[in-house]
Parts: structure tokens; sequence; C-alpha cells
């Protein structure tokens, strides 16, 4: 089981993908959090992928928590996968 970096999946492209359990792991810059725009695509592309045809599972994490809080965020991850064993 491992990760695909930067996978198109339909009209987007995911920084992470991991096939075996259909999860998304997502790193949002500022840019992401800087307008009520930027807010409301994420909000939609998140509602694609995880619905109709695709039905992923998503992670999101800032890029400050991963320069500032890695090991955080590798736990965060970590945790995800040993509450959501197949």
């Amino acid at each position: 089981m491992g990760f695909l970096r930067q996978k198109p999946i339909g009209e987007y492209v995911v920084d992470f993908y991991c096939t075996h359990r259909k999860l998304v792991i997502e790193l949002d810059g500022d840019n992401h959090f800087d307008s009520e725009k930027a807010v409301k695509k994420d909000l939609v592309r998140e509602g694609i992928l995880r619905g109709g045809e695709y039905y992923l599972r998503i992670l999101r994490f800032s890029n400050f928590d991963v320069m500032n809080n890695f090991e955080g965020v590798c736990f965060e991850i970590e945790m995800w996968f040993r509450e959501n064993r197949v």
C-alpha cells in the first residue's frame, strides 16, 4: 500500500492518493484560506471527490502545520489508518 503524488482524479489533481484506502491527503497553502471564493471552491471540489463516482476520504492539512508540526500531521494520518482498517 503506497501513495501516488499529484494524482489526477477526474478534473482535479490531488496532492497524495492511496488507492488501496481511497484516501486523499491535501496540503493547502495560505491561498486556500485567504478568500471566501477559495474556500467555496475547495468545498465544491471536496464534495465531488467525496461523492458521486469517487467516494474518496479526504484529510486536509495546511502547509503551516506540515512545516511546524510534521510529527503531529504524521500522527494524525497514522491514527486515521488505525481507525479505518479494512
